[in-house]
């Protein structure tokens, strides 16, 4: 979302041959520490389209940085989804897929001149959470909205 225009802007094409493991996109009224909103992956079912909304939980965080900095992903649930009752942590979500997406985003920015990744760690629940709190309180500070 361009939020000058409020406009759904492409923001990257991938230079490699990945795709991305889960819909991506962000957390509103959030500032990350790369000054952009909180990124957010959503597992589900299907893939959903541009601009849409998702009332969703978060289950974990991939703390990573970027040639910007630090470049966190938050990993979400929906929350109305019966199928996705079972996931309320990070360790209930399997190791295949946290291998995934962490592979993805140490090797999606590989073939972009000037751009570098480093992925770090998994963290759980409560570590996304205090997060999205921290990164809401900065949206806030620095006047964004």
């Amino acid at each position: 979302m361009d939020h000058e225009t409020g406009k759904i802007r492409l923001d990257r094409l991938l230079f490699t041959s990945t795709q991305y493991p889960a819909d991506y996109g962000f957390i509103e009224n959030t500032l990350g520490e790369d000054g952009d909103p909180l990124d957010a992956l959503v597992l589900l079912q299907e893939p959903t389209f541009p601009g849409c909304y998702i009332t969703c939980r978060a289950v974990g965080m991939f703390r990573m940085t970027d040639e910007k900095g630090g470049d966190d992903k938050v990993l979400c649930v929906p929350s109305t989804d019966p199928r996705m009752h079972h996931i309320q942590d990070i360790h209930h979500v399997s190791e295949f897929d946290r291998l995934e997406i962490q592979h993805f985003f140490e090797v999606y920015k590989d073939l972009e001149p000037g751009k570098s990744v480093e992925g770090a760690n998994w963290v759980g629940r409560i570590e996304a959470e205090a997060e999205i709190e921290r990164s809401f309180r900065r949206a806030k500070e620095e006047g964004h909205h």
